[in-house]
């Protein structure tokens, strides 16, 4: 047990995947760069602004707002890609014969994998979201100073104490949000040998397709759409109900969040379909 403990198989195991897919970090960087260059040329006009007698929601905060969620799109994106890759790719590139011959269960190989969209791509999200907007903040003061106008009235107007408090929130639960679409990707990248976006796709297509078609309805479809894209609306509205913003400290909810069977439920679903994925592992060959 020591021994275990010492070698850490599913840290190595992590690190790997991090070694293998630099895009969990570079392209939510690359999206940080965008927004800190869009954020440049704003700065020619900034002072002017700072300046004036505007209102507190001037959209001083927007450029903070859309670089935040820029990151955080592309953040999706990698997540989807990666997990559709993450253990058909070892099988495409034959490695997982190499893999296997090492002592790491099948369960910590497909635990560090689903790791990575759940926990890892969170955390880097974060710290590239919050050091960007460190970044243009500092950049803010500094031009307000040079155009010698107090900084007491930007920083004023540019509160980042909420989003820095919700943020780390909203993108936990949006994870625990999108645990079974994650799963059933890495189930589909163990089970497919081609084409797994396409397998990704078709069954749950052609449910909402029987429905449509049997009882014109179109249930399983607004189903998908809320599970893929209903995370932070669970978490950065106010009580859940996606119709108002949180602006204030006291609209984070965190026990309706967690006490939520939308939660629960995609969490056992994504249990089962990565207990699934663990023992088809074991049977997977090289393709």
């Amino acid at each position: 047990m020591s021994a275990d403990r010492k070698v850490r198989p599913f840290y190595w195991s992590v690190r790997r995947e991090l070694w293998e897919h630099p895009a969990i970090y570079l392209a939510p960087a690359g999206a940080a760069a965008v927004g800190l260059l869009g954020f440049l040329v704003s700065t020619l006009w900034l002072a002017r602004s700072v300046a004036g007698a505007v209102p507190k929601n001037d959209g001083l905060m927007m450029p903070y707002v859309f670089t935040a969620l820029a990151v955080m799109v592309i953040g999706f994106l990698v997540s989807i890609f990666y997990a559709l890759g993450a253990l058909n790719g070892e099988r495409r590139d034959r490695s997982i014969q190499f893999w296997k011959s090492l002592p790491v269960s099948d369960l910590t190989t497909v635990l560090a994998k689903a790791a990575v969209p759940l926990l890892v791509l969170p955390v880097v999200l974060l710290a590239v979201i919050i050091g960007a907007q460190l970044i243009m903040l500092v950049l803010s003061t500094i031009v307000v100073l040079l155009h010698g106008v107090d900084p007491g009235r930007l920083w004023a107007r540019v509160d980042m104490r909420l989003m820095w408090t919700v943020l780390p929130y909203g993108l936990f639960i949006n994870a625990l949000w999108l645990a079974p679409v994650y799963a059933w990707l890495l189930l589909i990248s163990g089970w497919a040998k081609r084409m797994t976006f396409v397998w990704a796709l078709a069954p749950p297509l052609a449910v909402a397709l029987f429905e449509r078609l049997a009882f014109n309805s179109s249930h399983f479809i607004h189903f998908l759409i809320e599970r893929l894209l209903g995370g932070f609306g669970e978490a950065f509205s106010v009580r859940g109900e996606g119709r108002a913003a949180i602006d204030k400290f006291s609209d984070i909810d965190p026990i309706h969040a967690f006490s939520s069977p939308h939660i629960w439920g995609g969490l056992a679903v994504a249990g089962l379909l990565l207990a699934v994925t663990i023992r088809l592992r074991r049977s997977r060959d090289p393709i």
